[in-house]
């Protein structure tokens, strides 16, 4: 790839120091006048809230290092924060709530069924907020057993989704997702677990939805239909695939698909219920395509909305662009791919990057997290092995749902006063998106120095902790995890605040801090800046658009992680210099 290293070194970029050297008032060379208009999209709001999440499957063959990567993120407005779920022991009998609420788009009701007597350990990113979906909601993450998981939109089509009980029955999208995390050993069970959940039970559906499951060997696609039919199927991804899901997409089956459950596994009435509806002839044709009957959509059809700016629907374009771009795709390759603000924006609550690789101690296996969207937000390796998470990356009240409600429980109150990870890394998209032309590249650059820095120490820590898991010390590997764990993750946050700090100090300088323009209320004498902050809540074109940095221009995409590394240092030598300004400034001031 050092083709593409000479492309992104010949970039002309803009140097701070020429940055600050700009008056308030100067535009900057490229910058948009107006930040408002230049994230605004076109068109109706989107009203449709099931259009989230993205997901990136490659398999070992086209690995730089033979390890299958599993990346992406989900699409939400709520809270995000970590958690490492430890395993779990429960009586027989045991039973776990599933299910949607009367509140939900679909309504229904919740049930119990019964749970695992033991549950695995796993690791994800956890938030709070889908109207009747009670929290709190997953999309995967990665468990012990090295099975990681992707939760993708998938959207049914309307002839099915009229079908759709009232009220419906049975674990939504993030149940599955939670109940595969601590039941799975390997990407296929996964898949047959998922299958067997929503055969027995049935499944609570906001418009039909996808899951994408890896292990070390392989990955699984799988889509759980809409409509109150208990249809569903899977398709197995191997060694030489790449599968993007953006949404999650099936390619036709063969009609004897049954006799190749290698391949693939349905619901037993796959195809019999469309045969029965008069959807599909198995006379007339000689393969089934799911995207054709239950979809009612096919992939690689490009849609740009107001929350998908740059546009979904475009699987191939992407799958193209890590086999042929990108390839033979290394972990570093798809941290950056995860970050692309073409889609990390606003909307993205996390990101995440399961490497899997056989591993002699299931401790190790590791996920690479960013707390919230990763296009602003270092990664920071999480591996099975370590206990929990600073407080600062748990949950906390900010974006958390219906926490205005009321006040804060006491026995909540220390973990409450406590810095909160998502919160720093919000205000960096902020301010690194209202002029991403002057900042993207430069913010990109110290988060990727970070994120090398601590790919250079793996290796170390990954031969201590082998050591004392090849002694039996579980025990002492464990809190050498948890550590070095706190201890990146209170670096990276560290790293977010002096970033912010300085990026907010050249916005003061340069631009000023802009504020909203609101809307003409007659006869109401607040201020915009009182008004409601939300989307779709009454502003209009660019003022109600979604937050992004993407800006035509900016680079070619993709692109390599460290891209930018002639930049990386800048920012945060002025933000020391900054902070020590800063003090003396308030020490004169207090002796006057």
């Amino acid at each position: 790839m050092p083709g593409r290293m000479m492309r992104y070194g010949l970039v002309p970029t803009l140097a701070l120091a020429t940055v600050l050297a700009l008056s308030p008032t100067t535009t900057l060379p490229g910058d948009d006048p107006d930040p408002q208009r230049a994230n605004a999209v076109e068109g109706p709001r989107e009203t449709d809230p099931g259009t989230k999440s993205i997901g990136f499957y490659v398999g070992k063959n086209l690995t730089e290092d033979g390890s299958v990567l599993l990346g992406g993120f989900g699409h939400e407005p709520s809270s995000h924060w970590l958690e490492i779920v430890p395993r779990r022991q429960f009586p027989e009998g045991a039973t776990t709530t599933v299910g949607v609420t009367d509140e939900a788009t679909y309504p229904g009701e919740l049930t119990e069924i019964p749970q695992a007597r033991r549950t695995a350990k796993y690791i994800t990113s956890n938030y709070s907020e889908f109207a009747g979906f009670p929290a709190p909601l997953t999309n995967g993450g990665l468990n012990e057993y090295g099975v990681a998981a992707r939760d993708i939109w998938s959207p049914t089509s309307e002839r099915l989704m009229e079908m759709t009980d009232a009220p419906q029955h049975g674990p939504n999208y993030s149940d599955l997702a939670r109940i595969a995390m601590e039941r799975a050993h390997t990407a296929r069970e996964a898949v047959e677990i998922v299958g067997s959940l929503i055969d027995e039970h049935g499944y609570s559906t906001y418009g039909g939805n996808s899951h994408l499951f890896a292990d070390e060997n392989e990955g699984w696609v799988l889509i759980n239909y809409g409509g109150s039919q208990g249809l569903w199927a899977a398709q197995r991804l191997g060694p030489n695939e790449v599968r993007v899901s953006y949404p999650g997409y099936l390619e036709p089956f063969p009609l004897d698909y049954e006799e190749h459950p290698e391949e693939y596994l349905a619901s037993d009435n796959f195809v019999d219920f469309a045969v029965e509806q008069g959807w599909f002839d198995p006379e007339e044709e000689q393969t089934f395509d799911p995207q054709e009957v239950y979809a009612g959509w096919q992939p690689n059809e490009r849609e740009v909305t107001p929350t998908h700016p740059w546009g979904n629907n475009i699987q191939g374009l992407l799958e193209r662009e890590l086999r042929e771009d990108l390839g033979p795709v290394s972990l570093r390759d798809m941290l950056a791919y995860v970050r692309d603000p073409r889609w990390s924006h606003d909307r993205s609550g996390y990101g995440q990057v399961a490497r899997l690789r056989d591993v002699e101690h299931r401790e190790l296996n590791t996920l690479w997290t960013a707390v919230t969207g990763a296009v602003t937000t270092p990664y920071v390796p999480i591996r099975i092995g370590a206990r929990d998470v600073p407080a600062e990356f748990k949950q906390h009240r900010y974006l958390t749902s219906d926490t205005a409600s009321t006040h804060l429980a006491a026995d909540y109150a220390p973990l409450e006063a406590t810095r909160y990870a998502t919160r720093t890394f919000k205000r960096m998209m902020y301010h690194t998106c209202e002029h991403p032309r002057s900042f993207l590249k430069p913010v990109t650059a110290e988060i990727e120095a970070f994120e090398d820095e601590l790919l250079r120490r793996q290796p170390r820590l990954e031969r201590r902790a082998r050591q004392l898991l090849d002694a039996g010390q579980q025990r002492l590997a464990g809190q050498l995890l948890t550590r070095a764990l706190g201890g990146s993750l209170r670096e990276s946050l560290q790293l977010g605040e002096r970033l912010v700090q300085v990026v907010e100090h050249h916005t003061r300088k340069k631009f000023g801090i802009r504020m909203p323009s609101g809307r003409d209320l007659p006869g109401e004498t607040a201020r915009p800046e009182s008004q409601s902050m939300n989307r779709g809540t009454g502003l209009s074109g660019p003022a109600d658009a979604i937050v992004w940095c993407y800006r035509e221009g900016i680079d070619d995409y993709p692109r390599e992680h460290g891209a930018y590394e002639r930049q990386a240092g800048r920012l945060l030598r002025q933000a020391v210099r900054l902070a020590r300004q800063e003090y003396l400034d308030a020490r004169a001031d207090a002796r006057r």
